[in-house]
């Protein structure tokens, strides 16, 4: 996968306490209060993901989602989500680090879902090195970032929460109605506390680097449960999808609104999503998974195909969405019902299997 950056003109440097204290003539007071405050003053957000962190071999890679244990940070800071209902998971680990991966999904009026996504990185003395609370989509504000992110730092950084609110408050307060400069780039806010480093924008979200811990090689592996992009296209192929590999990894099939869309690591598939529709009548399936994949999800490996097949009928067959663990794999079913009468049932499925390499685009 392909390190995704972004650089961005910071028309004004966003400092809350700074703002809101009466400016002396004297130089010497203000650097004073921009250190005693811990305002950064770095000229671009922090890149995604970190320079570096994915180009080494295989370290001790492991790529079987895991339950995350109550205790420990991994379980204070998933503990706030997974009591608001999120479903949490150790995506993958490796000799230096893990990664977590928490995702929610709410339905609107009309069924559709909006999803929202938060990344973390430990490294191998159970220390959080890295997080990101990306926005959330269509969403018009990010009160969604602030909740999660708040909840989940103060659960082991003490007043970082509270700091967080007040920094994003400041933030969207100030460039609600400020355009300058947007056409050159993004407004960005960054500030520091004793624990991490903070970035925020409206098109990244917020990423927090922690200040005393880091991990130099990322996990990235998806071994256990996928093949590779190349073995699996001719397949997609036969099953009507327009997929033209490489470069493309955003397949279509317009005889049914379906699509296939992938994240690589190279050829290596590290997170599969697809759309898939269901029909059934007189309690039979009429729209069967072979249509779209007549050889079957072969972009998975053996190991886990038949038991991630078989939770995708199961939701197929009852129109149920689900979110889990099957096999060591992530698997996650948005089902929307569009029609149900009797025994009868229609709906469409959104998939993902695979968890995403931390940082990375899409998330």
């Amino acid at each position: 996968m392909s390190p995704v950056s972004r650089t961005s003109f910071i028309p004004r440097r966003h400092c809350r306490p700074v703002r809101r204290t009466t400016v002396t003539a004297l130089t010497i007071t203000m650097l004073g209060l921009l250190a005693l405050t811990g305002c950064t003053r770095a000229d671009e957000p922090s890149s995604l993901p970190p320079a570096g962190v994915y180009q080494h071999a295989a370290a001790a890679e492991n790529s079987q989602a895991r339950p995350i244990a109550p205790d420990g940070v991994a379980g204070a800071l998933t503990r706030p989500l997974r009591a608001a209902g999120w479903f949490c998971v150790q995506a993958r680990a490796n000799a230096d680090g893990r990664a977590l991966w928490c995702r929610i999904a709410r339905h609107d009026a009309s069924d559709t879902v909006r999803s929202q996504v938060t990344q973390f990185l430990l490294d191998r003395d159970d220390r959080l090195v890295w997080a990101w609370f990306p926005p959330v989509e269509t969403a018009l504000e990010n009160k969604e970032v602030v909740v999660a992110a708040a909840s989940t730092l103060t659960a082991i950084w003490p007043d970082a929460g509270d700091r967080v609110r007040e920094e994003i408050e400041d933030f969207e307060d100030d460039h609600r109605t400020d355009t300058a400069g947007q056409a050159d780039g993004v407004p960005h806010a960054g500030w520091r506390d004793t624990y991490a480093e903070y970035d925020y924008d409206w098109s990244d979200g917020l990423v927090v680097t922690a200040r005393d811990a880091s991990v130099r090689r990322w996990p990235f592996g998806s071994d256990h449960y996928a093949t590779s992009m190349s073995s699996a296209v001719d397949d997609l192929l036969a099953g009507g999808y327009d997929c033209f590999y490489p470069p493309q990894q955003n397949c279509n099939r317009v005889q049914s609104n379906g699509y296939f869309r992938v994240t690589l690591r190279g050829d290596q598939v590290v997170s599969a999503e697809f759309g898939i529709g269901s029909r059934i009548e007189a309690g039979r399936q009429r729209h069967l998974l072979s249509e779209e994949f007549p050889h079957g999800l072969t972009f998975l490996t053996e190991a886990v195909r038949r038991p991630v097949t078989e939770r995708i009928e199961q939701s197929r067959r009852t129109g149920t969405s689900f979110a889990g663990i099957v096999a060591g794999t992530v698997v996650i079913i948005d089902a929307r019902k569009s029609a149900f009468d009797g025994g009868d049932l229609v709906a469409y499925l959104d998939i993902r299997i695979g968890a995403p390499l931390a940082a990375t685009l899409p998330v």
